[in-house]
């Protein structure tokens, strides 16, 4: 189960009811890079693939791929909008390790 903090869950919905054209979620994903290895991305999804994962959380729809569920379960995502930083932050109980930025992990 992915968890989101009212502040990413308002954010996101936000980002959804923004976007130009109709989309299925948001897709959460991790992929290789970043400074320790592996990192998180986000982008918006017009369909939905058959092997997704969906997760409805209260009308913010995230979808994951089956490679990537393993290492976001019980991930909790968080937005931020401060003077020095906006932008999501993932709290991961998966992660074994991470850079100093906080945008990538190791696991």
């Amino acid at each position: 189960m992915i968890n989101l903090t009212p502040a990413a869950d308002k954010a996101i919905k936000r980002f959804l009811r923004g976007a130009e054209n109709p989309v299925a979620g948001l897709r959460i994903f991790v992929s290789g890079g970043g400074c320790a290895g592996l990192q998180y991305g986000l982008r918006l999804e017009q369909d939905k693939s058959d092997d997704d994962y969906e997760f409805d959380l209260g009308g913010a729809t995230l979808l994951v791929d089956p490679m990537s569920r393993p290492m976001l379960e019980g991930l909790t995502v968080d937005f931020v909008d401060s003077l020095t930083q906006t932008g999501f932050k993932f709290s991961n109980p998966n992660a074994t390790g991470g850079c100093a930025c906080g945008q990538s992990f190791s696991a």
